[in-house]
């Protein structure tokens, strides 16, 4: 099935275990100061591109997003924090390089004031997560982990959150997951 072809009807997604998101992203604070900004906008680009190019690092997928004219950040889904900061800590990553590179900027005072970054992470055990979709294509958690037929975890947030691996609302074996690991953009 295509990646952004709508499924009718009421779907949910196909995650098991801990779940781990990472928010990130960056605020234009001067609009005139493009040579400060445009650098890290477009290090965020090649970064999901290497990401994508090799699943095993980890990312599972992500959707870019905008907050307002001045900032725009990335939601993205792995499958560990293991892999999350295997990816940030390697020397053979662009983010290492990306990172120092900016640390170094900032340090000169070079950049201080044009352009904000931010991250926030998350790891969110099993049963504190819950996700509905309806007349959607995979999108979120769904396109990062697949996504089932709402009925297999509970027509209600409640039974959805109550759902653990093996065990809950509508655990019947496993489920055959529709898009796992796809990346939405």
């Amino acid at each position: 099935m295509p990646r952004n072809s709508v499924t009718v009807g009421r779907t949910t997604a196909n995650a098991e275990g801990e779940v781990v998101v990472l928010l990130i992203g960056m605020r234009i604070n001067r609009f005139r100061a493009v040579r400060h900004w445009l650098p890290v906008m477009l290090a965020m680009q090649r970064m999901l591109r290497e990401l994508g190019r090799d699943r095993s690092l980890g990312l599972l997928g992500h959707v870019l997003l905008t907050a307002s004219p001045r900032t725009y950040y990335v939601v993205q889904y792995w499958e560990s924090k293991e892999k999350l900061y295997a990816y940030a800590h390697s020397p053979r990553m662009l983010h290492h390089k990306v990172w120092a590179a900016l640390n170094r900027k900032q340090r000169a005072g070079k950049a201080r004031g044009h352009v904000g970054i931010w991250h926030e992470a998350y790891v969110v055990p099993e049963g504190a997560y819950e996700a509905v979709y309806a007349d959607m294509p995979a999108f979120g958690l769904a396109a990062a982990h697949g996504r089932i037929p709402v009925e297999r975890r509970g027509q209600r947030a409640k039974d959805r959150f109550a759902h653990r691996s093996g065990a809950g609302a509508g655990a019947t074996g496993a489920p055959e997951a529709e898009g796992a690991g796809a990346a939405t953009g």
